[in-house]
């Protein structure tokens, strides 16, 4: 039996003035198995194998993934109170709301689209800050990404692949702020 241990995080940092920042973490893992059998059939021995997953292996993870057009869009949106969990999809996070539309506070245009730079050292991340204007004032409690969904406030198509709150705890926007918004996955 062989396993890979890949373990994965993300970070997502914004700053309305002050700042603010998120981790997440993931793990995956996996093994090889190794049986053998003699001409017989008879089981003569049987292993298993712990193994290394190499940078270049984390990068690809993480460039597929991330970095794959063909999985569709990739965006950005801002997630108000409530702490959202593993089993949270983009159609069914109970326990909080995006905000930007429907929900306090506002921002103007769609979710925002990051472009990511290649992965390096087992880390991804956006190429440059992503924008959020606020238009109205309210309580923004964390980011999400969505993949393969659409760049509509709301919408509840597509994958959620990561969602969070500031570690400091919710922040307060009014109309005119800015949040700049960055993100890292990291294959550690």
């Amino acid at each position: 039996m062989i396993r890979d241990n890949v373990n994965m995080a993300d970070t997502c940092d914004a700053s309305v003035i002050r700042g603010a920042g998120q981790t997440e973490s993931i793990g995956l893992s996996g093994y090889y198995e190794v049986k053998c059998h003699g001409s017989d059939g008879i089981l003569k021995w049987e292993d298993v194998i712990n193994n290394v997953v190499t940078t270049v292996g984390k990068n690809g993870v993480l460039d597929t993934y991330l970095g794959n057009v063909a999985a569709g869009t990739i965006v950005m949106g801002l997630k108000g109170t409530g702490t959202a969990v593993a089993a949270d999809t983009q159609a069914s996070h109970a326990t909080w709301l995006e905000v930007g539309l429907a929900n306090a506070p506002t921002y103007s245009g769609n979710r925002p689209t990051p472009s990511f730079s290649a992965a390096s050292a087992g880390v991804k991340s956006t190429s440059a800050a992503l924008t959020f204007a606020m238009t109205g004032s309210g309580t923004v409690a964390g980011c999400f990404i969505n993949v393969g969904g659409s760049v509509t406030k709301d919408d509840t198509t597509g994958t959620l692949f990561s969602a969070g709150d500031f570690t400091a705890g919710s922040k307060g926007v009014t109309s005119g702020d800015t949040l700049s918004v960055t993100y890292s996955a990291t294959a550690a």
